[in-house]
């Protein structure tokens, strides 16, 4: 029996698994929300379209599935754009549908003046997504969903555009046939294998880097295993934190942005990096020096090199690929030392951290002693999230988020939306004054859909970041030091419930706790100036120290 376009459109989204999506109404795609309104597909309004592209992103980093936003033509594709180039560098799966004009009014090479109409709306997403597809016919709705969808989630997974001709989805059509487009990597070759496992053997000091490609391939215990094998310390970058459990023997008690983390990769005589393309925010723009060896593990071998040249690549799914490494690989002495020499770098690099900012100090302790089990840190670029970037603790991978892919502003609090509508018992929001207001608006969709969320507020009158950096130049405060709403009324005034403290003393300690275990959303807003930590660029000590 033919169906509608949009009826097309949402079956395969059912099929898929889709069990939430985000978007806002427009008057071309609104047969789409008629089509899932019997779907059993949790669709979630947002107040602005990036707000769908950002939860959209942060389910996917939450969940590990495909997230899903669906906007209208013109400039409501357009408003995504931010938030889809922040997913194509952090290699999230969101699959972004939106409408375009109708096909009976589009005219070759030609602008008409169509209502949302451009030139070209998939060129728009062209630098910002794995693909960009737009549907020739009510048809093909079907089989280009399935096949964007498989694209997003594929290795390297990213996100993907699919624009819709707004009349193909009322127009009737019978379901044109899937294509199968799975990648499958082929078999590891025996003779780089071997040459890995050589090399780590010979090793006096291996250390394995850990990326977001081996969160995404699930290898954390297969590398933890590795690690334990080697008595290898484990090095994660930003995309990767949790990865192996903060208790795990071989686990850095933070990134390598710490001197005395660092030294841990300076004395390496051999590195396997696993799922990372060593990028310039973890490698302080590769002021680190290339390990005398290297090994890569990545689905991409230009990816692997691009920034290091490893002496071999191991080319697949990180944790088929170390599973193999570990066959054949016999148990080294030392995991005992290593372990105590880890726990002694981690105190260390928490007295320093107290010294130098003990706000920050307290700040995370408190978040570490009340986060519920299960619960997702989501971070906005702030100071208070560059600390948690840092120094937080995640106790497993994906409960920490962070948008150090792209370095999007405004990311924290619509991202932490969608970690919530995932699997997250309570979400919590790190989020500056300035970035919160970027979304402020999807409060009223934080209360409309009762998300569990907790929205931590540092106000430090501005953007603490730029006034750091331009403190440290010498020069006035310009455009850094803004007027802000009463945050605690703001959000009281959309139904959600607020307070407010000054600093991170016993009041944070105590209502922080309180709102963590809530069954509601709420804001807690956080009067309190911090100096920015070592893993933010102007800090960085291989940059200091040149």
């Amino acid at each position: 029996m033919n169906k509608t376009g949009a009826q097309h459109l949402v079956d395969v989204l059912a099929e898929l698994g889709a069990d939430v999506a985000f978007g806002l109404p427009g008057v071309h795609n609104l047969p789409i929300w008629e089509a899932l309104a019997g779907s059993g597909i949790r669709l979630i309004g947002v107040r602005h379209e990036q707000t769908a592209g950002y939860a959209a992103d942060g389910y996917a980093r939450a969940t590990g599935k495909l997230g899903i936003a669906i906007v209208t033509t013109g400039p409501g594709a357009a408003n995504t754009l931010g938030a889809v180039g922040e997913a194509m560098a952090s290699a999230s799966p969101v699959l972004v549908v939106a409408t375009d004009i109708p096909s009976t009014l589009r005219r070759p090479n030609l602008v008409r003046g169509v209502l949302h109409e451009t030139s070209d709306q998939a060129a728009m997403f062209a630098p910002v997504t794995k693909a960009a597809i737009t549907v020739d016919s009510p048809a093909e709705i079907a089989p280009a969903i399935a096949r964007a969808a498989r694209l997003a989630r594929e290795p390297q997974a990213g996100p993907v555009y699919l624009g819709i001709p707004t009349d193909f989805l009322s127009a009737e059509a019978e379901r044109a046939p899937d294509t199968d487009l799975t990648e499958r990597f082929a078999a590891v070759d025996i003779g780089d294998l071997d040459y890995a496992r050589a090399l780590l053997s010979g090793a006096e000091h291996p250390v394995i880097w850990a990326g977001g490609g081996a969160v995404r391939a699930e290898a954390g215990p297969i590398i933890g295993e590795l690690a334990e094998r080697l008595a290898a310390p484990v090095l994660t970058t930003f995309a990767a934190r949790g990865l192996v459990p903060p208790t795990h023997p071989c686990a850095a008690p933070t990134p390598v942005h710490a001197p005395e983390v660092g030294a841990l990769w300076d004395e390496a005589d051999v590195v396997l990096g696993v799922g990372t393309d060593f990028d310039g925010l973890m490698t302080q723009n590769w002021l680190m020096p290339k390990p005398p060896k290297l090994i890569s593990v990545n689905i991409d071998p230009k990816d692997a090199a691009k920034n290091y040249q490893p002496d071999v690549t191991l080319v697949g799914d990180a944790r088929d690929v170390v599973s193999q490494l570990v066959t054949g690989l016999a148990p080294r002495p030392g995991l005992s030392e290593l372990s105590d020499r880890l726990r002694n770098l981690g105190e260390l690099v928490r007295r320093r951290m107290r010294a130098d900012e003990p706000q920050a100090a307290d700040f995370l302790g408190t978040l570490e002693e009340t986060l519920p089990d299960g619960a997702v840190v989501v971070a906005d670029m702030c100071i208070a999230g560059y600390w948690a970037g840092g120094y937080l603790r995640a106790r497993a991978p994906r409960r920490f988020a962070y948008p150090m892919g792209w370095g999007t502003l405004g990311f924290g609090f619509p991202a932490s939306l969608g970690a919530a509508a995932g699997e997250a018992s309570r979400v919590v929001c790190v989020s500056g004054d300035g970035g919160f207001l970027y979304g402020c608006g999807d409060l009223a969709t934080l209360a409309q859909e009762s998300l569990p969320v907790t929205v931590i507020i540092v106000d430090d009158g501005g953007y603490g970041m730029l006034r750091f950096d331009q403190d440290r130049a010498g020069v006035p405060h310009r455009g850094v030091d803004l007027h802000t709403p009463n945050f605690v009324g703001l959000a009281r005034s959309f139904g959600v419930h607020a307070d407010e403290v000054k600093g991170f003393g016993r009041a944070f300690r105590r209502l922080l706790g309180e709102f963590v275990r809530a069954d509601e959303p709420n804001v807690l807003v956080v009067r309190a100036t911090m100096k920015p930590p070592l893993n933010t660029s102007p800090r960085w000590y291989r940059a200091i120290g040149r």
